[in-house]
């Protein structure tokens, strides 16, 4: 279905995408630093499937209607930024205790702290529209009408790029966790470390209100 050279050029391209440090990596950065691999991990798939819906969304035509229409962009990216400040200032804002947690109550927090992350992958994600802008100006490139079912190509295309930007993030969530036991013992860095994520969802948040369709 799918031209082999064309999908061969298009799986490097968007290798090197995947490559290039962007606002996904920079959010799975920050939580495999401030949660651990785990953590990392799990803000990749959430990014991941972020990336799904957009791959699914353009594919029925939803996407191209919020790009063509400057209301429904607007609404989205201002969710999209609202949503990661308030994330940025609870995170800013939260008081950690001191006292090590008993196994049990620990794990239960691990298990907390993941749904949380992937959750919030997966929104901020979504409520980006200019990742929408992105997989249509960059997927249908790589999509031949000649060979039909250019909604199948699409998806197909969609779906591999995604999996490919969740690999990268993943290793980049994996690594960046493995200074997580620093922070683990020294209590001064752990707060230091929820500021710098809080500034980080902060930064994010401003960069996609000021962002435009453009």
């Amino acid at each position: 279905m799918v031209d082999p050279r064309l999908f061969l050029l298009f799986m490097l391209t968007g290798l090197a995408l995947n490559v290039t440090p962007g606002p996904d990596m920079l959010y799975v950065l920050a939580c495999g630093v401030k949660g651990g691999k785990r953590n990392g991990v799990v803000a990749a798939l959430g990014i991941g499937v972020g990336g799904l819906v957009h791959t699914a969304l353009a594919a029925v035509g939803l996407s191209a209607l919020i790009v063509s229409s400057a209301n429904a962009f607007a609404v989205v990216k201002y969710l999209g930024a609202a949503y990661l400040v308030y994330v940025g200032l609870k995170a800013l804002l939260a008081t950690r205790a001191h006292a090590p947690a008993v196994a049990h109550s620990e794990a239960s927090g691990v298990e907390v702290e993941a749904s949380r992350t992937f959750g919030r992958g997966v929104v901020t994600n979504v409520l980006n529209p200019k990742v929408a802008i992105f997989f249509l100006a960059f997927v249908p490139q790589f999509v031949d009408p000649a060979r039909g079912h250019i909604a199948a190509q699409f998806v197909i295309l969609g779906t591999m790029f995604c999996i490919s930007g969740t690999l990268v993030n993943a290793i980049v969530g994996w690594l960046s966790g493995s200074a997580r036991r620093l922070f683990d013992t020294r209590s001064g860095l752990a707060r230091v470390m929820d500021r710098v994520t809080g500034a980080v969802f902060v930064a994010l948040g401003i960069r996609l209100a000021l962002a435009s369709r453009k």
